[in-house]
């Protein structure tokens, strides 16, 4: 894939990644404002984290798409690496906190919402944020981690293979072994829930549905092994080729993990959004709505461009009729 191809496809990439989140954030603020869940901050925040990591990177596609391009200074090229980090370090710490929240939500559900209050939310967001920030300008302040720069804004490029392993080491790593364990957890308790009502069912003691709260466990069950799925798949080539590649330079060329498999991880932020869209009858009600509303004000205008059906006749009045045209 030459320069040009790449920058078409990263630019496809991060217009698909901007449009969903962007969908998806705003149907889940109105659901907050009717039902005022704080749970779903945190969703919020994964898809704001999400289309940041769009918008970021269209600094890259820039480059590819121009035709003679120069490379970018070594600061510049610096803090675009480190702005294209920071939300993606985002994105993977609000997933486990969308986990972690869901986790509580089933294990503690009568102090769910004593224990994640608005405070408490909102402290966890800016931490979060903070955390990652501080992972992605690491190299801006620790000067160690740069190299010599090769004239090619890459993470490879400007960054030390220390740093890369770092950020792997208490990034990606704590976090799958974070999503396995929340994830088993929350099987098991959702498991027992189940056998729950199906022994109060055996018993005559309730009817044989499933009660709403065992329905709502079991989809956040699903939606938080989908979720944890789609980050595997996406990220795991891109780290564990990064990881051999530091180890050993000559094992893999630059441009399969810099290009294909970043890409791959960079699927990630497109999937997040869709998976809450499908899976997830609110968010897909609020959409849907939100189609209906520009519906609305869209149709409307081209119903008067076109003009009415009848133009030699504006809209007839309503007249009052008779009583003798009633009988006829």
């Amino acid at each position: 894939m030459d320069g040009f191809a790449f920058g078409v496809v990263l630019s496809v990439l991060a217009s698909l990644i901007i449009a969903t989140n962007t969908l998806v954030a705003v149907a889940l603020f109105r659901l907050i404002q009717k039902n005022g869940c704080t749970g779903l901050y945190f969703v919020l925040n994964l898809a704001v984290a999400d289309s940041l990591v769009g918008v970021t990177i269209t600094g890259l596609v820039t480059d590819e798409l121009s035709a003679h391009r120069h490379p970018p200074p070594k600061m510049v090229c610096i803090l675009r690496m480190a702005f294209i980090i920071s939300p993606s370090a985002a994105s993977i710490l609000t997933m486990i906190m969308v986990t972690f929240d869901r986790y509580l939500a089933i294990k503690r559900p009568f102090q769910y919402f004593r224990i994640m209050s608005g405070l408490v939310v909102g402290a966890c967001i800016v931490g979060l944020w903070l955390a990652a920030c501080f992972i992605g300008f690491l190299p801006v302040i620790v000067q160690g981690f740069q190299q010599s720069y090769k004239g090619k804004c890459t993470f490879f490029g400007v960054f030390q293979p220390t740093y890369m392993l770092t950020v792997f080491s208490i990034g990606f790593f704590p976090a799958l072994f974070i999503f396995i364990y929340l994830y088993c957890d929350i099987l098991k308790i959702a498991s027992l829930h189940v056998q729950h009502i199906r022994e109060v069912a055996q018993v005559g003691l309730s009817g044989n549905s499933p009660s709403p709260h065992n329905t709502s466990d079991m989809k956040a069950v699903r939606t938080v092994a989908i979720l944890i799925g789609c980050f595997v798949l996406s990220w795991s080539p891109f780290f564990i080729a990064s990881i051999v590649k530091t180890m050993c330079q000559k094992c893999l060329p630059y441009d399969v993990i810099e290009r294909y498999l970043w890409l791959l991880g960079l699927c990630n932020s497109l999937l997040n959004p869709l998976i809450y869209a499908y899976w997830q009858k609110e968010v897909r009600l609020q959409i849907y709505q939100l189609c209906l509303c520009v519906k609305r004000k869209v149709f409307p205008l081209f119903h008067m461009e076109r003009g009415p059906r009848v133009p030699s006749r504006g809209p007839a009045p309503i007249r009052a009729i008779s009583h003798p045209q009633l009988q006829e």
